[in-house]
């Protein structure tokens, strides 16, 4: 019975909820969404309308109604909430023990490597002249040495970031 009343009055839904939604300030599927939400609550209650066509037709009205209703009544926030952005505990933990890994690589690395790259990471933000000046060396060799140790650290930290790497 259920089934016979949903397979009859799927085309007059689509129909008139297509012809009210527009007007309604909704989507046609929306609209017959609600009005199939209110067909079983009604079977469930009061079993299957007298003229299921006729409910149908009012049913349709209504939310339209209620929808015109709603849109008047609500109204879009004027600026969007804005997200936290902050990290996560799960990613202060990921940042500190890469920050760890860095760091015991860093004290790894042969002659004034270590130096310079401490150097390089410190939240002094030092220039280039700073940098030269605290290790004794010249400003114009700073630039192939930071290449060189950058190099050594690369080479220290591969197998370990290849280590990590999630398989499968």
């Amino acid at each position: 019975m259920t089934l016979d009343l949903v397979t009859s009055l799927r085309p007059l839904l689509t129909a008139e909820a297509s012809a009210e939604a527009y007007a309604s300030g909704g989507e046609p599927g929306d609209l017959e969404q609600a009005v199939w939400l209110r067909l079983l609550e009604r079977l469930d209650s009061d079993g299957p309308p007298l003229d299921p066509q006729g409910w149908l037709r009012k049913a349709v009205r209504a939310e339209a109604r209620r929808n015109r209703r709603t849109t008047r009544v609500e109204r879009p926030y004027g600026i969007e909430p804005v997200a936290d952005t902050r990290p996560g505990p799960e990613q202060l933990a990921l940042t500190a023990a890469r920050y760890r890994a860095l760091r015991a690589a860093v004290r790894r690395l042969p002659g004034r490597c270590p130096r310079l790259i401490e150097a390089l990471l410190s939240p002094k933000d030092l220039t280039y002249r700073e940098i030269a000046g605290e290790l004794g060396i010249s400003q114009g060799s700073l630039g192939p040495e930071r290449s060189r140790c950058l190099g050594c650290l690369r080479r220290l930290l591969t197998p370990e970031v290849a280590a990590r790497e999630v398989r499968g």
